[in-house]
């Protein structure tokens, strides 16, 4: 039998955190590593689990680093506060848990994404294949500002049945969110590109074309062209704040 740890990074997530507790509960532990929330996160998670470490928040991948030395169980099954492990993933891990000499080192599990309670099947939205299942000791994290994550020496292999991803529940956090990531995007893009005019004007088109048409968004009716307006919005953000980064001293 496998040795599963779910491990829970998050902060300010009192609306979220027990259906996630919930959803990952029969794994062998929950470990919850929470940036000093300041709401009733903490609380709420203790009614499941005890094992509940603060950490200062120093960036996604730091945080996942923290992590790694809280878990003590063979296996690691990352899970965001905002997603849920389904029913049907459940199951398909408890099967892989009854299999001996596994000989892949992770497993990447595609992710359903909900914009305002939608399921977003277009867009690049989906599968969008996740690793998110893993042995500890081959495990280590990706260095960067935005769209970090765990890594893994050694083979990976796939799950068919989805985590649930509830990213979007209202247009005004998403606007947060997206301003969020696009200043880290910039940061992390500045001194790799110099941004002109024609990149500024072209680049956040040629990006809601992309989503809306060749990665087929409007299928998805009117959220997925949210869903295409946002992802130009981002990109249009990120790159004025690049060319901000880059004239602030001129």
């Amino acid at each position: 039998m496998l040795n599963i740890s779910a491990v829970i990074i998050c902060k300010d997530e009192e609306k979220n955190i027990e259906e996630c507790i919930k959803s990952v509960i029969w794994c062998d532990e929950v470990i919850i590593i929470d940036s000093f929330s300041s709401d009733k996160t903490v609380s709420r998670a203790e009614n499941y689990t005890d094992k509940i470490f603060r950490n200062e928040w120093k960036g996604f991948a730091e945080q996942r680093k923290f992590a790694l030395t809280k878990v003590k169980t063979e296996w690691i099954l990352s899970i965001d506060a905002d997603e849920r492990c389904s029913n049907d993933l459940k199951v398909e891990i408890e099967n892989l848990q009854k299999q001996n000499n596994i000989s892949s080192k992770g497993f990447l599990i595609p992710r359903k994404s909900y914009f305002l309670g939608k399921w977003v099947k277009n867009c690049g939205w989906y599968p969008d294949y996740q690793l998110r299942l893993f042995r500890k000791d081959s495990a280590s994290v990706k260095e960067r500002l935005v769209h970090e994550g765990y890594i893994v020496s050694g083979n990976t292999d796939k799950l068919k049945s989805p985590i649930l991803h509830f990213t979007v529940n209202s247009i005004s956090e998403f606007t947060n969110k997206i301003n969020h990531y696009s200043t880290l995007s910039a940061i992390e893009k500045n001194g790799n590109k110099n941004i002109s005019f024609i990149y500024l004007l072209s680049k956040p088109v040629f990006e809601f074309i992309k989503k809306f048409i060749f990665q087929k968004g409007f299928l998805d009716g009117i959220n997925g062209l949210m869903v295409s307006l946002f992802h130009m919005m981002t990109k249009a953000l990120t790159y004025m704040k690049l060319y901000e980064l880059q004239n602030k001293n001129k």
